[in-house]
């Protein structure tokens, strides 16, 4: 399928809103939504103070996680209906470890336009004044709530020479930063928060130098962690002492085939045949 995103359609607008200093909003921003017909939004009360401050009128409509599969149909029939619609949430890009993606996909599916505006999102401004190595990176959000699989997806992270950027929760980030330093080890890392308020800090250091000050912080956290630098030549090791590699580590045995499959550019059945052949 072709999008032509200005071709008069009525269309879907994803409106990335301001994470903090309201002045960060863009114009064109502004524009579209004082533009469309109505605003999906997160939470009604908090859209309200952000139009309100920018004499926007509008009617809003709830979309969360809750219920976007429920309002999805009528999204699609508004705007078949040529209705503009805009989707904000409460901070940040509409999608990006927020709603939205339920009602977006929904609306691809359906043959219609979803224009997607640039503009604020934490993880930018975290990765860049991080000091960390910008490039490649691998933007993972929030991790899983439950240890057992925090873990499991920290190490499959664990192997990447990519940096890596976290979401966290206040109540969460000392208990997160103990299972990194143990599957990570102790990296270098920046924590950003309050990204663009009056109260924005970043700590930067090590793992270790980072969680006796964490619990003192306040606010929403980006996390951004070193990637794995330790040479690591695979092409010297069988696919056994590959695959163990991730084995020793605690992942299972269906994601450390896909896993070095993937890192030896073989197909997966290339892999699990050779692994079950020479596996006592």
């Amino acid at each position: 399928m072709r999008q032509s995103s200005y071709d008069g359609s009525a269309s879907l607008y994803l409106i990335p809103t301001p994470i903090g200093n309201l002045d960060d909003i863009t114009v064109r921003a502004l524009k579209v939504l004082d533009m469309v017909d109505f605003i999906l939004c997160e939470d009604t009360r908090e859209s309200s103070k952000l139009l309100n401050h920018f004499h926007i009128k509008k009617r809003l409509v709830s979309c969360h996680e809750y219920n976007e599969d429920k309002i999805k149909e009528y999204i699609i029939s508004e705007l078949k209906s040529g209705k503009n619609i805009g989707l904000i949430t409460d901070q940040g890009s509409p999608i990006v470890s927020d709603p939205g993606y339920v009602v977006c996909k929904a609306v691809i599916a359906n043959h219609l336009n979803v224009i997607a505006l640039p503009g604020a999102t934490a993880f930018v401004p975290a990765l860049t004044s991080s000091g960390l190595s910008p490039s490649p990176f691998l933007f993972y959000g929030f991790l899983q709530t439950k240890e057992s699989k925090i873990k499991k997806e920290l190490i499959s992270l664990s192997k990447l020479p990519y940096t890596l950027i976290f979401y966290e929760a206040p109540h969460r980030i000392e208990k997160t930063l103990g299972y990194m330093l143990e599957v990570f080890g102790n990296r270098n890392i920046s924590i950003h928060r309050e990204i663009s308020k009056l109260h924005e800090e970043i700590c930067r250091g090590t793992i270790q130098e980072l969680i006796p000050i964490v619990s003192e912080l306040k606010g929403e956290f980006v996390v951004v962690v070193d990637g794995n630098h330790d040479d690591i030549d695979y092409s010297t090791m069988s696919i056994l002492e590959h695959i163990n590699l991730y084995l020793d580590d605690g992942t299972s045995e269906k994601d450390a085939i896909k896993i070095v499959a993937k890192e030896r550019g073989v197909a997966k059945s290339i892999v699990y045949k050779e692994y079950h052949e020479n596996k006592k």
